[in-house]
């Protein structure tokens, strides 16, 4: 990988990618604590997960059919390891101004749809004004889902597991979750095993 655009805080996604690949790094102190690194190195590793899929795949129509996402993760994960919009959250118990960002939230969006089989998420936009207090936020997810799944049962669930971890994480007015299904990927080879596995698939 050869970008060598900001996180924002001094480091590139080729720094993190390097880190990934190598397992260390002489800035690893810094990388193992700073927020927007570590948002970088979970979008990498998603992005590795899902090229694995690719390659257990037929690599000639997978290449042809899922580049368009590929590049869609891609385009969208220098924007999305920034921290984005201050968040208000209640004030801490010695009165403290708390904030938390909206990079974080779009990391725990993804995080969360890690845990729902048959599910990638795409792009993750929180639109409204979420830096004032309560003020009504509609959260839009694009997912690309995997080929043999109920789409309306794969979407509720996602719709319910994203609003349980915002509503404790977070002190967002969710107004609305729209999931958007934009891409729908091949069915997993026979007998391999990994997020996508049929022993967490929902019933058809």
């Amino acid at each position: 990988m050869n970008d060598t655009t900001d996180t924002g805080c001094g480091r590139t996604i080729e720094d993190l990618s390097d880190y990934l690949d190598k397992g260390t790094s002489d800035d690893v102190d810094h990388i193992s604590t700073c927020p927007q690194c570590q948002a970088g190195l979970a979008g990498l590793r998603r992005l590795q997960a899902f090229t694995r899929d690719l390659l257990a795949e037929d690599l000639a129509e997978a290449a042809r059919d899922d580049s368009p996402w590929l590049e869609n993760i891609l385009a969208n994960l220098n924007l999305e390891i920034k921290a984005g919009r201050s968040i208000p959250v209640a004030p801490g118990l010695a009165g403290d101004v708390l904030f938390q960002t909206e990079g974080a939230l779009t990391g725990l969006v993804r995080s969360v749809g890690d845990t729902v089989e048959g599910v990638m998420i795409g792009k993750c936009r929180f639109a409204g004004a979420v830096t004032t207090p309560r003020a009504p936020i509609i959260v839009n997810v694009d997912v690309s889902a995997r080929y043999g799944y109920r789409l309306p049962q794969l979407a509720a669930t996602l719709r319910a597991e994203l609003a349980a971890a915002l509503a404790t994480h977070s002190e967002l007015n969710i107004a609305a979750l729209n999931i958007t299904i934009t891409e729908l990927r091949p069915p997993s080879p026979p007998g391999t095993k990994g997020r996508d596995d049929d022993r967490h698939r929902p019933p058809q």
